[in-house]
């Protein structure tokens, strides 16, 4: 079949890498000048299937509330004049019970798990490199509070029988050495033994390549406008300047970009979830951290990739809302300083935003919608990376089972 990709992020990219294996004929189309530039670009760098869980939690709500007001809290609800932001929320807390929570984490840890799986074999298949690393992710706990947090979650890991570790303060150190500069306490730790790390910018402009070279087409700076219905399918993608691609199937992987939707009934409950980034080049390799650390204190992540470190947090609901205060990169840099003092040149960092496709539940969404050549690949929320090649394989078996 003829297949358009609209949205070239990970999810997109492995979609098409999926697609086009499976012998397709498939374009992709990207609004920017590359594969990975918005919501994929500059993300944490984890792969972490053993953290895979949605937000809505049981006791979420109130913290929220809590943290309004707070310069350093990890989520920030900046309310606006918008029925889609409350309408999300509204859905959210009612996915904060633990019964849909259990449900909600069962799902997400299916999805990330095969995911990871995927990823394995495509890597051994391709020999694609990305500054990945097999280290494991490490979650440390500063309060005695968020040790009995971990202590739960490992009694769930283990119910599910996901490889993990809990750690003592000590042991703590010698997994990630470069804490003992650090003059924060911890309480402790919580290893997930199985989990990756990866810059996922790198693995989908190679992935991109791979694509390519597999027959598949991408074409750039590629605004779609609508789509051209007849027979109760769609029939073609319009874009911008009025180019018409005619097509078999439409598959949507565009992150939190949804409107285009709308025209054809279909309201999707993605919500974009702002968040941080710092990327620095190391300068003083055993400060930095060997693999990825999860801080359950500030939720920040920190992890090397190659000769850099990245750094990423904060959750902020305000829209497409693209300033960058400064307020949230100083509290970020600090935090990650007081981690890792002197391990890279914190002074000249860069800095990035993205926007998360969250849903209110947590499970991205893999389906087929109101025409039988239409699918989504979306809201997969701050688990894309982890998720990328799981979904993108759902999603071309999908597309076998209902094709043509």
């Amino acid at each position: 079949m003829k297949i358009v990709v609209i949205g070239g992020g990970v999810v997109g990219v492995t979609s098409a890498w999926y697609l086009t294996k499976d012998g397709h004929e498939v374009t992709v189309l990207e609004a920017r000048e590359g594969v990975a530039l918005e919501t994929s670009f500059g993300n944490a760098g984890g792969v972490c299937p053993g953290f895979a869980g949605p937000w809505a939690a049981p006791g979420v709500p109130l913290k929220a509330a809590g943290w309004m007001f707070k310069p350093s809290a990890p989520l920030k609800i900046r309310p606006r004049a918008s029925l889609s932001q409350w309408q999300w929320l509204a859905r959210f807390v009612a996915n904060c019970t633990a019964a849909r929570f259990a449900q909600n984490k069962a799902e997400m840890q299916r999805t990330a798990h095969f995911s990871k799986a995927c990823l394995v074999q495509l890597r051994e298949e391709t020999g694609i490199a990305y500054d990945h690393g097999t280290g494991g992710v490490l979650q440390i706990f500063q309060t005695e509070e968020e040790a009995a947090g971990g202590r739960r979650a490992a009694s769930v890991l283990a119910k599910m029988d996901i490889p993990h570790r809990l750690l003592s303060p000590g042991e703590v150190l010698e997994v990630e050495p470069g804490l003992a500069r650090s003059d924060v306490p911890l309480s402790g730790g919580l290893r997930l033994t199985t989990d990756e790390t990866g810059d996922c910018h790198l693995f989908t402009k190679a992935l991109a390549g791979l694509v390519e070279q597999a027959g598949g087409r991408f074409r750039f700076r590629a605004r779609v406008a609508g789509f051209r219905k007849g027979a109760g399918r769609i029939e073609a993608v319009r874009l911008a300047d009025g180019e018409e691609i005619e097509t078999d199937a439409v598959v949507m992987a565009t992150g939190p970009w949804v409107d285009l939707l709308r025209p054809l009934g279909i309201r999707m409950p993605i919500y974009p979830v702002k968040g941080y980034s710092m990327t620095a080049e190391i300068v003083d390799s055993e400060a930095a951290p060997r693999s990825s650390v999860m801080d359950e204190h500030s939720k920040v992540m920190i992890t090397r990739l190659g000769t850099r470190l990245r750094a990423a947090g904060v959750a902020e609901l305000a829209g497409f809302d693209r300033s960058m205060p400064e307020p949230v990169l100083r509290s970020l840099r600090a935090r990650v300083e007081h981690l890792f003092p002197g391990a890279a040149r914190y002074e000249e960092a860069t800095y990035w935003h993205g926007f998360r496709p969250m849903t209110p539940s947590g499970p991205s969404l893999v389906q087929r919608r109101a025409f039988p050549n239409l699918f989504l690949n979306l809201g997969h929320g701050s688990n894309g990376w982890t998720q990328a090649a799981g979904t993108g394989r759902m999603l071309a078996d999908l597309v076998a089972r209902h094709g043509e």
